[in-house]
């Protein structure tokens, strides 16, 4: 069969004409079948799409609700929890709670609030979040540092007896050979967070030398002595660098706010022209914040409780249930206030800071918060009460 531009159908022969048309149904036909492909193809591909889409909205939706479950943890971290629980994006599992301390976003002092608690899910958690923290091989002062950059220490004595106790068992397990017990990593880990203290804290006059660290932690081990040689080291790596506080970020002041251990309004007494003010008092985190509304976001001073002491005074100037916050080193008190006139933060003057109660009972449960703060420092306590039982048990 010739087919150039003369072609004719007419000089096709029957077969060759059936066979062309045969040749044309099975085109049409396959046409159709491509066509229909081509349907279905594009339909499938419209439902993936879909699906890709309600993937994302849904991934998105999870990634909301995990920073909203962060935001909450941070403002009340048991709340931020049951919220993250009941949303399936974490579960009631205290390994998998222990992990989750570990994330990006979080506020440290949250943390240490949260794995301070005494429930027994907490106190699971406390030990998972530990026991994650590798300390083998590390001196007692880094693997320290290391594990007291992971959260904020927590205000209450209780709080931190459990954590350091946790602290001190996880070191001993990993580094055995080192201390006769876990008692004796507890104590010398408080000892080395004072001597912290004393070598770098502006408030404190009298330094801690290297013998005096060697006498504080004798008989420690069991009623021996640890190598003088690891405690100059201890001592060397503080002097030369302090711990590093974790810090949280901005809104670590309105977390603060939220979760007050007391607030009210109180008369405060003004360091240069003894006038009397109605100021509205905040007690947490260590700190007395004072405003001048209770709308204010901004607190207009603060008064840090460290190294000082709280006592009822006697009336002044007609005000009646008036107590006292003074230093107990008698000088001028390490605190802050903001200027009304040009807004900048200036340091304040005031050997003592005067306040005045409605009535007698606000008067005293504001002293007895306070004191709960400053009255004694709770590691003192504890590491007097280990001292003892190493004393009278021998272990």
């Amino acid at each position: 069969m010739k087919m150039d531009k003369g072609f004719d159908i007419n000089d096709l022969t029957d077969d060759e004409r059936m066979l062309l048309d045969k040749i044309r149904r099975r085109k049409e036909k396959l046409i159709e079948e491509i066509q229909l492909l081509q349907s279905e193809i594009s339909g499938i591909s419209e439902e993936m799409d879909g699906m890709d889409v309600a993937e994302d909205r849904k991934e998105s939706s999870r990634e909301k609700k995990l920073v909203d479950g962060k935001k909450k943890f941070n403002v009340n971290p048991d709340e931020g929890i049951t919220y993250l629980i009941d949303q399936g994006l974490l579960e009631r599992n205290c390994e998998e709670v222990a992990k989750f301390l570990y994330s990006d976003g979080l506020n440290k002092t949250a943390i240490g609030d949260y794995l301070g608690e005494r429930e027994p899910f907490n106190l699971d958690v406390l030990n998972a979040f530990v026991g994650m923290q590798e300390l083998r091989g590390m001196l007692i002062v880094s693997a320290l540092r290391q594990f007291l950059w992971s959260f904020r220490l927590p205000g209450e004595g209780q709080k931190i007896d459990r954590m350091m106790e946790k602290f001190a068992e996880r070191y001993c397990e990993l580094n055995p050979g080192i201390f006769t017990t876990t008692d004796t990593c507890y104590i010398l880990s408080y000892a080395i967070i004072m001597l912290n203290t004393t070598l770098h804290n502006a408030n404190v006059k009298m330094k801690t030398g290297i013998d005096q660290f060697v006498s504080m932690n004798r008989g420690i081990n069991n009623g021996g002595d640890l190598p003088r040689d690891l405690l100059e080291e201890i001592f060397d790596s503080i002097k030369k660098e302090p711990f590093k506080i974790p810090e949280d970020d901005g809104n670590d002041l309105n977390n603060t706010f939220f979760n007050p251990d007391k607030e009210g309004w109180l008369w405060k007494q003004g360091g240069r022209y003894r006038n009397w003010k109605r100021r509205w008092f905040i007690l947490a985190d260590k700190c007395l914040y004072y405003f001048e509304y209770t709308t204010d976001k901004e607190p207009r001073g603060i008064i840090p409780l460290e190294s000082l002491s709280v006592r009822e005074c006697a009336e002044v100037q007609s005000r009646p249930h008036c107590f006292e916050l003074f230093g107990l080193n008698a000088e001028v008190i390490k605190a802050c206030k903001t200027d009304k006139k040009t807004g900048k933060v200036i340091e304040g003057r005031h050997n003592v800071y005067k306040m005045s109660a409605a009535t007698g009972k606000e008067m005293d449960d504001w002293m007895r918060s306070i004191n709960s703060y400053i009255s004694h420092n709770p590691v003192y306590d504890m590491v007097h009460v280990k001292r003892q039982k190493i004393k009278h048990t021998g272990y």
